[in-house]
């Protein structure tokens, strides 16, 4: 099991930008695809965004395509997400997960991190 920490949600006018960190604990986190997940209240969680291990390849939920950009720092196992131009439709509790080899979260949720788009 690896444990995640999410970190830098917060309060955001429409049009703004947020960007996301999640630290994980893995030795081999270089070797992991690593998604961003959302949960709104009254919703089911969905996935926004993923980035494979060598980070040359990512994927996006059709929603976010083109407002939000995955990235990741295998020397430090760190995964970030730049979310731009949000909407309120944005707002949710954000979360970072492994995946496995047929796409399903791996690991224990984390806390998550709250964003929240209002004006």
């Amino acid at each position: 099991q690896v444990q995640f920490v999410e970190s830098g949600g917060g309060l955001v006018q429409p049009g703004g930008s947020l960007r996301l960190s999640c630290a994980a604990s893995a030795f081999t986190f270089s070797r992991d695809t690593m998604r961003w997940y959302r949960q709104a209240p009254g919703k089911d969680r969905e996935m926004v965004a993923s980035i494979l291990g060598s980070g040359l390849f990512t994927n996006y939920a059709e929603s976010v395509k083109g407002r939000f950009t995955i990235s990741r720092d295998n020397v430090k196992n760190m995964v970030y997400l730049q979310m731009s131009s949000l909407k309120p439709e944005d707002t949710a509790i954000y979360y970072c997960n492994r995946a496995d080899n047929q796409g399903s979260p791996r690991d224990n949720w984390g806390q998550g991190t709250q964003v929240t788009v209002s004006s």
